[in-house]
């Protein structure tokens, strides 16, 4: 029974939304309008995070079936940063941090976003006149392991950009960390 359960709670099929993304119950749906978004999840606690999809995307899967899915990612994401999903080909209006309406589509071709997913991480006070990818505190794109995601999770969190330990060394560190704890082998 303890192992069935476990196995349940490790198990995670994300539905596949109209629009042919993978949605996470705890993903935030808002207005799009970044500024706002930023201050929405400042007080509650939270960071904000873009996430970039598209429909058909085999990496954007593996992240919600294999990342996403697993409760330590999961928790600490949902616990920690308001999550806003993008299309990368959407048509939905978006409010850029300068004030310019655009769509999803052109949102992503103006801020520079081409891969799937890509993940956006934005500061915790909008700044003026600056584009989101001129804010941006940190990108992840493409799809990465459990430790490289929640580490890049866990640096933005703990303001790692403002300091001189780079995320890859602070990754490193971390890794070696679990490592000596008997955490993990030689995957990260």
């Amino acid at each position: 029974m303890l192992m069935a359960l476990a196995f349940s709670q490790t198990l995670h099929a994300a539905e596949v939304g109209d629009d042919g993304l993978h949605k996470e119950a705890w993903f935030t749906i808002t207005f799009r309008d970044i500024a706002d978004d930023i201050a929405q999840a400042k007080a509650e606690g939270k960071r904000l995070a873009l996430t970039f999809e598209q429909r058909g995307c085999i990496y954007c899967a593996q992240m919600h079936e294999k990342i996403l899915s697993d409760p330590e990612v999961r928790d600490y994401i949902a616990a920690n940063f308001m999550v806003v999903q993008y299309n990368m080909f959407g048509d939905e209006e978006v409010t850029d941090l300068d004030g310019e309406t655009l769509t999803e589509k052109t949102a992503a071709r103006r801020w520079g976003y081409v891969f799937t997913p890509t993940i956006v991480f934005l500061p915790e006070e909008a700044p003026e006149g600056k584009t989101v990818a001129e804010a941006a505190v940190a990108t992840m794109p493409g799809a990465f392991g459990k430790w490289t995601f929640l580490n890049m999770f866990r640096w933005v969190r703990e303001k790692g950009y403002e300091r001189d330990e780079h995320f890859q060394q602070y990754h490193a560190r971390i890794i070696n960390e679990l490592r000596a704890e008997g955490r993990l082998g030689d995957e990260e």
